[in-house]
C-alpha cells in the first residue's frame, strides 16, 4: 500500500470529490482525517474508513488551527488535500450577489492560504510533506455564466504553481488536480438546473463522455 504510515487531512471529505480522495487514501494505507463543515458527514465518511472526523470551517482561521492541532495530536501530518469549495448559480456576471462572491474567495481561494500557514511549518521541520490543491478544468477553460468560480480555480493553479517553486527546497511538493463537473452535491449549482438538456450540453464539452465521479480522484 503506497500510503501506509502517512497521515493525511482532507477538506470537504465528508461528500463528493473529498469523500472519494479519503476512501482512497484509507485503501491505501494512509490515517485519514475527515474534515467538514458539516460534522455529521464528516463522522459518517470517518466511520466507514477508519479514519478521524474534525468539523472544520476552512475559511476560520480559529476553526483551521483547531484542525492543525487535532490533527497533529495523533502524530506528524504528511499530506494535506485542501478540496473544499463553493460555487455560485450560473448568472449574468452583474447578477451575482456580493455574499456569494465573498464565499468563493473565503472557501476557494483564502481556505488554501490558511490551510498552508497552519501546516507548511510542520512540513519544513521535517523536510518532506505534499499539498495537493483541488483545482478544476474551469480554471483553465472557463465556463460561461460561472465567471467568480473559474476565476477562484485559476487562482488556485497559479497559487499552487508558486508554491510549487517557493517549498520545493523545502522537500515540500505542491500539486493541483483540474477535474471537471463531477457526479457531486456541486453538481446542480454549476448547472443551475439538472436536466436532461443541461445535462448534455455540459457533457459535450468534456472528452471522455462522462462526468467525473469521486472514484476518479
Amino acid at each position: 500500500m503506497r500510503l501506509q504510515g502517512k497521515r493525511a487531512i482532507v477538506t470537504g471529505a465528508g461528500s463528493g470529490f473529498g469523500a472519494g480522495i479519503a476512501r482512497k487514501f484509507a485503501t491505501e494505507g494512509a490515517q485519514v482525517v475527515v474534515a467538514d463543515i458539516n460534522g455529521d458527514s464528516a463522522a459518517a465518511v470517518a466511520a466507514e474508513i477508519g479514519g478521524t472526523a474534525q468539523t472544520c470551517n476552512v475559511a476560520d482561521r480559529a476553526s483551521v488551527q483547531a484542525l492543525h492541532d487535532a490533527a497533529s495530536a495523533l502524530g506528524p501530518v504528511d499530506i494535506l488535500v485542501n478540496n473544499a469549495g463553493v460555487t455560485h448559480l450560473p448568472a449574468a456576471t452583474e447578477t451575482v450577489s456580493e455574499d456569494d462572491f465573498d464565499r468563493i474567495v473565503a472557501v476557494n481561494m483564502k481556505a488554501i492560504y490558511l490551510m498552508t500557514q497552519a501546516f507548511v511549518p510542520g512540513f519544513k521541520a521535517r523536510k518532506s510533506g505534499v499539498i495537493l490543491n483541488i483545482a478544476s478544468t474551469a480554471g483553465v477553460s472557463p465556463r460561461p455564466r460561472l465567471s467568480w468560480y473559474n476565476a477562484s480555480k485559476g487562482w488556485v493553479i497559479t497559487a499552487t504553481r508558486s508554491l510549487a517553486v517557493e517549498l520545493a527546497p523545502d522537500g515540500i511538493r505542491v500539486n493541483a488536480l483540474n477535474p471537471v463537473a463531477g457526479e457531486t452535491p456541486l453538481l446542480k449549482s454549476f448547472m443551475g438546473q439538472d436536466t436532461p438538456e443541461i445535462r448534455a450540453k455540459f457533457l459535450s464539452t468534456i472528452p471522455l463522455g462522462r462526468f467525473s465521479t469521486p472514484e476518479d480522484m
